[in-house]
């Protein structure tokens, strides 16, 4: 089972961290400095106490009267108190307040014949205020650091977050074949990091690829211009055999070996990003509907509506063709296409695409599926999808599934759609820049 993940951005992260990490700091230090400030608070109430019990002590001595609030033998004195007085020793205690409220400092010191003379006193009312604008202080320090611990994740984080986006983005347009683009550059930046060494890795990586890819292109296209030669001569060669069951045998196993280095020539071109577009105007409905009915006239054409396109005639009809023979090859009939606006549809009733297929898109010398082999050599949707990017339009497949059945399972058909684009590509492969009418 699939579990379900939580999405959320590098900045928040670090922001939470932060702002965790601060607010620990500040918890700890504040309970530091509290207990610190209340610890001497109640020892320089003790001392002043104990000097008070003092003074006290000698006013007794000479006038034989308990004054200042002292006492002889207090019954309340508490028991620990006590005990040091008889031992002879002077001595403090603070006794803490069952609710928690403010706490009792005592102070005793023995007097002859075993009596102890004491003072009992509440802990002074303005070190308990001292206490609590402490507290409000250290609550609102603590409160501080927090939030400008966010506020500096978010920064940190945010200027993290953005690098990493251009990074991304110049990966996708480095995947989608723009191997021009560098991810170094994209990210910019002054200060060196982590992400300038991914984006370096990135780099190297596509330049390695595009190399690798480069040469295979190279040796597929060499391949197949030195088998074009052999091939046609085969053919012409077949040409002249007798007329029989054999002579049709070597004829169709010739031409359907030279379709296929023409092929492997066309997909070479493509990849070589080297072809571009003969533009003309046309209406897509009425060309599509003519063509198909060339190409295969049990194919039935439902125009919703029609419109004008700039794109190369030549090129379409090759992906409708492709289109059309993989439907015809795979799948099942009836096969219907469709065009809407600038959308051209082809849908078939068989099987589906493989999930393959849907997943990672038409793959040259492979069909996708166990129960095709021996069935083609998989250059069709490649040539499609390669002369789609040539006129900047988009080819998408998909699976009409029947009802209450996933899409992707398949078992309804399946659907190429492709989108011509509202401004095709110039001559030179780029985009036309479009002039902004004068507001005058």
């Amino acid at each position: 089972m699939k579990r379900r993940a939580l999405s959320t951005g590098v900045r928040w992260k670090i922001s939470i961290a932060i702002a965790a990490v601060g607010a620990l700091v500040a918890v700890a230090l504040s309970l530091v400095v509290h207990n610190s400030a209340r610890v001497s608070m109640l020892d320089n109430a003790r001392e002043v106490q104990l000097e008070r019990l003092l003074f006290a002590q000698r006013m007794y001595d000479s006038t034989k009267e308990a004054k200042f609030g002292t006492k002889i033998n207090d019954p309340a004195l508490p028991p620990e108190l006590r005990a040091k007085a008889q031992q002879g020793r002077r001595a403090t205690y603070v006794q803490e307040a069952d609710d928690g409220g403010v706490p009792d400092v005592w102070a005793a010191v023995p007097m002859g014949h075993g009596s102890v003379l004491s003072l009992h006193s509440k802990f002074a009312d303005r070190s308990t205020t001292i206490m609590k604008d402490l507290d409000r202080s250290l609550l609102i320090g603590s409160v501080s650091v927090v939030f400008g611990g966010c506020a500096l994740g978010v920064l940190v984080g945010g200027q993290l977050s953005r690098r990493l986006r251009r990074a991304a983005a110049a990966a996708v347009r480095v995947a989608q074949g723009n191997t021009e683009v560098r991810v170094g550059e994209a990210i910019g930046g002054v200060v060196r990091d982590e992400t300038d060494e991914l984006a370096r890795a990135v780099d190297a990586l596509t330049d390695a690829l595009n190399e690798r890819i480069e040469a295979e292109r190279r040796v597929t296209a060499d391949i197949a211009h030195e088998l074009r030669t052999p091939v046609t001569g085969l053919l012409t060669a077949a040409e002249l055999l007798p007329p029989g069951r054999p002579s049709e045998l070597v004829r169709d196993r010739a031409q359907a070996l030279r379709t296929l280095v023409e092929d492997v020539l066309e997909v070479a071109r493509l990849d070589g990003a080297s072809e571009r577009a003969e533009l003309q105007e046309l209406a897509l409905g009425e060309f599509v509907a003519r063509r198909v009915a060339v190409l295969d006239p049990a194919v039935e054409v439902k125009v919703v509506h029609d419109s004008w396109v700039c794109t190369d005639p030549r090129r379409l009809e090759r992906i409708l063709g492709n289109l059309l023979a993989n439907a015809a090859k795979h799948g099942s009939a009836p096969v219907e296409v469709t065009v809407e606006g600038r959308v051209v549809r082809v849908r078939d009733h068989g099987p589906g695409f493989p999930e393959a297929l849907l997943r990672e898109g038409p793959s040259r010398f492979r069909t996708g599926a166990t129960d095709r082999a021996g069935q083609g050599h998989g250059l069709g949707l490649t040539i499609a999808a390669g002369q789609a990017r040539v006129l900047g339009a988009r080819l998408t497949f998909r699976n009409a599934a029947p009802t209450g059945v996933p899409e992707r399972a398949g078992g309804g058909g399946a659907i190429a759609v492709l989108w011509l684009p509202e401004h095709a590509p110039t001559t030179t492969g780029s985009f036309p820049v479009l002039e902004l009418a004068d507001p005058a």
